[in-house]
């Protein structure tokens, strides 16, 4: 499931609940609307309907969306975009985009509003969601050990191994981290995962320091 420029998986959702530019309304229209109330700014010139509950699939579809066509099925959403599509961090300010090393990452530069990162990517390391590749959870939490900055990285850590329904133990995501090849920054990454280690109890009777 790495990118490729034939990615049959990658089909082009329609997504009733979000708005884009396109043949019903133009992003000056989408952008009164969100004036007026009507609509809810999402990401780039993507917009969705207020009440409607913002799932990884609509935001993996508004990331979709402000990726060029010409390089989407080449590129995987990650580090702290993908966090974000997840649920686990703020919007981010540029797409966060994994290119695959099969790639020349040359051909694809001069993308606006978007980070390109050079990477190996194995088969369980992107998932599918809203017609764009993402990295996976886990993929997610170890690349943003390793190339974030801890006091960003922690807080984001932290949601993403709170939430079950991702599948993420600390002690799988330490392993990821040590397994990974010789990068800069392993080290700190490391110290940041200790500090997510669960304080043990005292034991009874014990006189705390």
């Amino acid at each position: 499931m790495v990118p490729s420029d034939k990615a049959p998986h990658l089909l082009e959702p329609v997504i009733p609940e979000l708005y884009s530019p396109g043949r019903i309304f133009t992003w000056n229209e989408l952008q009164g609307m969100a004036v007026d109330g009507i609509l809810l700014p999402l990401y780039g010139k993507n917009y969705a309907s207020p009440g409607v509950a913002i799932t990884q699939r609509i935001r993996a579809r508004a990331a979709a969306l402000s990726v060029p066509a010409r390089i989407r099925t080449k590129v995987a959403a990650g580090r702290l975009t993908a966090a974000w599509i997840y649920g686990c961090a703020k919007p981010p300010e540029k797409l966060s985009l994994l290119v695959d090393a099969k790639h020349r990452i040359s051909s694809l530069r001069g993308t606006l509003g978007c980070s390109l990162h050079e990477v190996r990517l194995g088969q369980m390391d992107v998932v599918s969601l809203g017609g764009m590749l993402v990295s996976s959870p886990l993929r997610t939490a170890a690349d943003i050990a390793l190339h974030v900055e801890a006091d960003r990285a922690l807080p984001v850590l932290r949601r993403l191994l709170d939430r079950p329904e991702l599948g993420i133990k600390l002690r799988l995501l330490v392993l990821a981290v040590e397994a990974a090849p010789r990068v800069p920054h392993k080290k700190r990454a490391l110290a940041t995962l200790a500090q997510l280690t669960p304080k043990a109890a005292p034991r009874p009777g014990s006189v705390p320091n």
